[in-house]
């Protein structure tokens, strides 16, 4: 059928009806109607996703490509950083930040098996397990509520002269006091990672000056898994503004190798064949050149082709969530006195990534999620809870070794009993958010 077209008019016609199936099969026409099942969270796109997906799959380029290019450079612009490298998931992302510190290019501030990273308990498992799998020792302490984020005033009593670094998370989208910790980490000379997998577009303010989550710390990190903030399926990212550790992230990224060419080129040197590295011999192709222990973790142009679509939309994602959440708050005000409702962090502006609620004395957590369950309001734990309590660290609670936790963890674990999360995604509509608060204080009454 295109045999008298040119591959751009072959290729136009396609896109042309993507366009048209993606109308035809995918735009949503029924509207919401109450007692339909509203989930925490969902990918919400258009014809332009699909439309990018299937341009990037007739290119077949299919590894790391133009799309990558391009997103990775509108990430770091959007972020406020200079450098930003795309991975297969938020989960590498965070592996891929924690093993740049372990660098032999860091000198003394390098992270070695036994050095200590401050944390917190109740999170994701993936910002901590990087830690424990590479050998260095995870120091948790206790988180505040209603902000849900790290207690800061726990800090001094964390740190060690074993302490190389602080990697938390910005919870649900809500950042913790960056401030204090950046403050914190300048005093003792420590490296911050950031992870912000679930707080893409919020923002903090240090000194009157505004900034995106995730370019306060040294490293940064995203999840685009589809709850996200946005999505490419699977896929994350790692951003920093200094030029060392990017070159130690794109090389632990790529396979660990020294060479910076992209894939598909060659010898953007001029020196690939004439120089001496290691003990390998003298011209030895420096495409084959290990400077690091490192893993393929790059993602394909076909994830980054829809994740350049859905940066474009990512601002009115962020406005959507913080309307969905101010709703729902509102809605909630006339039960506080049995519920206590989610908290911003001062002087930041959260795109919430969900709305966090713990039960006040005499309300039973239990029985709230599962009226909402029953009723059609899907609902999530604050994550692993208390991760030390998880089954992965039953050997190390025994043993009593391999982390340690200088205070006790008494928000943590009222967290764990007592707390969950409903959603405020983008694709929420006010008729959703509307009757989420009313089974949310039909539940607390019962």
């Amino acid at each position: 059928m295109f045999e008298n077209r040119t591959q751009a008019e072959a290729r136009e016609e396609i896109l042309q009806m993507v366009e048209e199936y993606y109308k035809a099969f995918h735009q949503k026409k029924d509207e919401y109607k109450e007692g339909d099942r509203i989930s925490y969270a969902s990918r919400v796109y258009n014809q332009e996703e699909m439309k990018n997906l299937v341009d990037s799959a007739l290119e077949f380029w299919l590894t790391s490509g133009r799309y990558t290019e391009q997103f990775e450079r509108e990430l770091a612009e959007y972020i406020g950083v200079r450098y930003c490298s795309l991975v297969n998931s938020g989960s590498s992302a965070n592996l891929l930040a924690f093993m740049a510190l372990t660098s032999p290019l860091l000198g003394d501030r390098r992270i070695k098996r036994g050095d200590e990273v401050i944390t917190v308990a109740a999170g994701f498992p993936t910002t901590v397990t990087p830690m424990l799998q590479y050998g260095a020792v995870p120091v948790f302490v206790d988180i505040t509520i209603p902000q849900y984020n790290i207690n800061v005033e726990q800090l001094e009593q964390a740190v060690s002269d074993k302490t190389k670094a602080v990697m938390i998370a910005h919870t649900l989208g809500n950042p913790f006091d960056l401030k204090e910790v950046r403050t914190f980490c300048d005093k003792y000379h420590l490296w911050l990672i950031e992870d912000n997998c679930d707080a893409l577009g919020s923002e903090y303010c240090i000194d009157g000056v505004w900034r995106k989550t995730g370019s306060i710390g040294d490293i940064g990190t995203s999840s685009f898994y589809p709850p996200h903030h946005m999505t490419m399926g699977e896929g994350g990212a790692v951003y920093t503004d200094n030029p060392l550790l990017h070159k130690i992230i794109r090389s632990m990224r790529d396979w660990g190798r020294d060479c910076v060419c992209p894939s598909g080129k060659d010898n953007l040197c001029g020196h690939r064949f004439d120089k001496q590295y290691g003990e390998l011999p003298l011209g030895y192709d420096h495409k084959y050149v290990y400077s690091h222990f490192g893993y393929n973790l790059k993602a394909t142009d076909l994830q980054a082709a829809i994740g350049c679509a859905q940066l474009k939309k990512l601002p009115e994602f962020t406005e959507r969530r913080r309307e969905n959440f101010a709703r729902l708050k509102n809605h909630l005000l006339e039960v506080e006195d049995k519920l206590i409702l989610p908290e911003a962090c001062p002087d930041s502006n959260p795109s919430w990534f969900g709305f966090l609620i713990t039960c006040r004395d005499g309300v039973d957590k239990n029985q709230v999620v599962s009226y909402l369950e029953q009723n059609g309001v899907q609902t999530r734990m604050l994550f692993s809870g208390n991760l030390i309590k998880q089954p992965c660290f039953d050997e190390m609670r025994k043993q009593k070794q391999g982390y340690r936790a200088p205070v006790a963890l008494e928000v943590t674990d009222a967290v764990m009993e007592r707390s969950f999360w409903v959603g405020v995604y983008p694709g929420m509509t006010e008729k959703m958010i509307d009757y989420m608060a009313q089974m949310i204080i039909e539940a607390s009454r019962a």
